[in-house]
């Protein structure tokens, strides 16, 4: 597959990213799978993966500003 960006590779990789949730909340996910470039670094997440984060997301702590969470395949 290649990066709709520059082109170059994807790659499947795992990672951690954040995601804003509500007004004021950042939830962490550690240990994502995504497939990521080679070059530019950009990345998608597959549909089934993303189904799974919204579900982590919904149940994220409402009320904490910051909340690290282990995306468990």
């Amino acid at each position: 597959m290649k990066c709709h960006v520059c082109g170059c590779d994807l790659l499947d990789t795992i990672t951690t990213l954040p995601f804003k949730v509500g007004g004021d909340a950042i939830v962490v996910l550690k240990d994502l799978p995504v497939t990521q470039c080679s070059n530019c670094q950009e990345f998608l997440i597959h549909d089934k993966v993303m189904a799974r984060v919204e579900a982590i997301l919904d149940r994220a702590g409402q009320n904490a500003e910051l909340e690290v969470i282990r995306y468990a395949a």
